[in-house]
C-alpha cells in the first residue's frame, strides 16, 4: 500500500476559466460553471493534461468541449498519397466501418461526444458511421451529474443526482449500437466543493472522512446503477479514479512509489484529504461491488495522462498491483478491483510542432502496453490526439503517415506474443477527431491537440490520416 501523511485544507479552490474551441470539432474539455442550487447540472466538457516528449512537472487544466458548427472555409488538410509505398494509400473499397476492421485484431474503435454535438447532425453521423464506442466528454463525470438543490433535499443525507444530458448521449449510443465508456466517476480536477460539505452548503463546514466515504460510496453505486439499469449492457466499462497519479515531486509525498496526487497546479487533491489517503482503493471497491450486485459486465479503469512516460508508468504500475491486493476474496486470495488501465494519449509537443509525429514515441506507447498487461490487466488509449500544428502539405502527409505507424504498431500488438495470456490492448478512442484550423494560437485547445490533429477535417470529411489508418486495419 502507498501511505503519504494527510494534510488538511480548509478550503479548496476550484478554477473557472473557460477555454472553448472556436470552429471544427473535439478538443479537450473542461466544465464552464461550477454546479449549485441555480442550476439542475454542469453542462461541462472534459479536460485532460498534456503529454510530451519529456517528463511532464505541471499538468494543464482537463478538457474543451468539441464545437458543433463547421466554418465555410478551410485550409486544406489532406495531401496526396504516395502510390508506390502500400503502407500509405487510399483505400479503394472503404465500405466496412473502421470498428469492424480493428474489431479483428481484438479492441474497438471509438470517438467522443458531448451535449453540443448532440444537436450536430454531421458530427453525430460521423460518430455513427465510423465507430463502435464513444466517451462522453464531460457529462458522466461527478460534476455534471451531482446536483445540490436534489442533495440538500434528501431525507437520507446522501447525494442527488441529475441524469438529464448524460441519458441523452448513453441512448443515441444505445439507439445507434454504440458502446459508452463511462468516463469518469472519481476525479479531483473542478470537483464540486459543496460534496464535501455539511448539508451540502458551499458555505457549511467539510464533514469527516467517514460521512465522505458514505457520500462516495453512495454515488459510485447510484451512477454505475443507474446507467445500467436504465441502458443495459451500454456502457462497458467505467474510469472509476482519474489522473490520480502526481507528475512532479511536488504533487506527491516523498519516498511514495505510487505517487498519489496530494496536490493539483498547487491546490489540495480534496478526494484526498476529505475522503482519506485510500480513496482511490476505496472507488475501486465500491464499484466492484456495485458491478457484481448488478451481474454486470462491465470493467473497471485506471486512467491518467503521460502514461507511457518512464517515471509514471512505473508509478501507475504500482498503483495498479495495489489496487489488486487491497480487498480479499473469502479463500484469501487478492480480489481483482481493476480490469484495466486506460492510456490518454497526448501525443507530440505541447503547444509547438517540435517534438511532434517522433517515431520514438509509438516505441514508448508500445513498451507501456506490454507493461500495463503484464499485470494481468486491459489497456485502452482513451483520449488520443497526435498533435500536429502546421497545415501544409508535406506536414499533414507526415501526420497521416504517423497514424498510420501508430495504428500498425496497435494491430499487431494483440497478436505478435508480446503481451500476456490475459492482458490485452482492447480499445482505441480518438479525442483529436477533428481539424479546428481557425484556433488561435493562444487557445488552449490550440496547445492540448492542435489544429491539424484529426483523422477527419473541420467538415467531418475524412482525411489521408484516416484513409491510411483505415488502410492499415484492412490489411493483413
Amino acid at each position: 500500500m502507498c501511505q503519504i501523511n494527510m494534510r488538511k485544507i480548509t478550503s479548496i479552490a476550484l478554477s473557472a476559466c473557460l477555454c472553448l474551441a472556436l470552429a471544427g470539432c473535439k478538443t479537450d474539455d473542461k466544465p464552464t460553471t461550477v454546479a449549485d442550487e441555480t442550476t439542475t447540472a454542469v453542462s461541462a466538457d472534459t479536460t485532460a493534461a498534456p503529454e510530451t516528449t519529456a517528463e511532464a512537472t505541471t499538468e494543464a487544466p482537463s478538457t474543451v468541449a468539441p464545437t458543433t458548427a463547421a466554418p465555410t472555409t478551410a485550409a486544406p488538410t489532406t495531401a496526396a498519397p504516395i502510390p508506390e509505398d502500400p503502407m500509405y494509400k487510399i483505400p479503394e473499397d472503404t465500405s466496412v466501418k473502421i470498428s469492424d476492421l480493428a474489431s479483428k485484431y481484438g479492441f474497438t474503435f471509438g470517438g467522443c461526444i458531448g451535449n453540443n454535438e448532440m444537436n450536430n447532425a454531421g458530427y453525430k453521423s460521423m460518430i455513427a458511421d465510423n465507430f463502435a464506442s464513444v466517451t462522453a466528454t464531460n457529462e458522466l463525470k461527478a460534476y455534471s451529474l451531482l446536483n445540490q438543490a436534489e442533495s440538500k433535499k434528501n431525507a437520507d443525507g446522501m447525494p442527488g443526482m441529475y441524469f438529464g444530458n448524460a441519458d441523452k448521449i448513453v441512448r443515441w449510443a444505445q439507439e445507434n449500437g454504440i458502446g459508452v465508456r463511462g468516463h469518469v466517476l472519481v476525479w479531483d480536477a473542478y470537483m464540486t466543493d459543496w460534496f464535501f460539505r455539511e448539508g451540502y452548503d458551499s458555505k457549511g463546514e467539510y464533514v469527516d472522512a467517514e460521512t465522505m466515504k458514505k457520500r462516495l460510496e453512495y454515488y459510485i453505486d447510484a451512477v454505475i446503477t443507474h446507467f445500467e439499469t436504465e441502458f443495459p449492457g451500454v456502457v462497458y466499462c467505467w474510469d472509476v479514479v482519474n489522473e490520480a497519479v502526481g507528475d512532479s515531486s511536488s504533487e506527491y509525498a516523498a519516498g511514495d512509489p505510487c505517487h498519489i496526487r496530494t496536490k493539483r497546479n498547487g491546490d489540495d487533491n480534496i478526494f484526498y484529504t476529505k475522503v482519506g489517503e485510500d480513496y482511490i482503493y476505496l472507488s475501486f471497491l465500491y464499484a466492484r461491488n456495485t458491478v457484481e450486485k448488478l451481474g454486470a459486465n462491465i470493467k473497471l479503469f485506471y486512467n491518467d495522462y503521460n502514461t507511457f512516460m518512464t517515471a509514471k508508468r512505473n508509478a501507475i504500475i504500482e498503483l495498479v498491483k495495489n489496487i489488486n491486493s487491497y480487498a480479499k476474496n473469502a479463500d484469501g486470495t487478492d480480489r481483482k478491483l481493476c480490469d484495466g488501465v486506460g492510456m490518454q494519449g497526448y501525443i507530440g509537443g505541447y503547444g509547438t510542432q517540435s517534438g511532434c509525429m517522433n517515431k520514438g514515441d509509438i516505441e514508448s506507447i508500445r513498451l507501456a502496453i506490454v507493461k500495463y498487461a503484464e499485470l494481468d490487466v486491459e489497456v485502452h488509449m482513451t483520449e488520443v490526439a497526435v498533435r500536429n500544428y502546421n497545415g501544409d502539405e508535406e506536414t499533414v502527409e507526415k501526420h497521416a503517415r504517423f497514424y498510420a505507424d501508430l495504428m500498425n504498431m496497435l494491430k499487431d500488438i494483440n497478436g505478435d506474443g508480446t503481451l500476456s495470456a490475459h492482458g490485452k490492448f482492447t480499445n482505441f478512442t480518438s479525442w483529436g477527431l477533428c481539424d479546428n484550423p481557425k484556433l488561435p494560437k493562444n487557445n488552449y485547445s490550440y496547445k492540448m491537440n492542435g489544429p491539424y490533429c484529426g483523422l477527419f477535417n473541420e467538415k467531418y470529411e475524412r482525411k489521408n490520416s484516416f484513409y491510411y489508418v483505415y488502410n492499415v486495419l484492412q490489411n493483413d
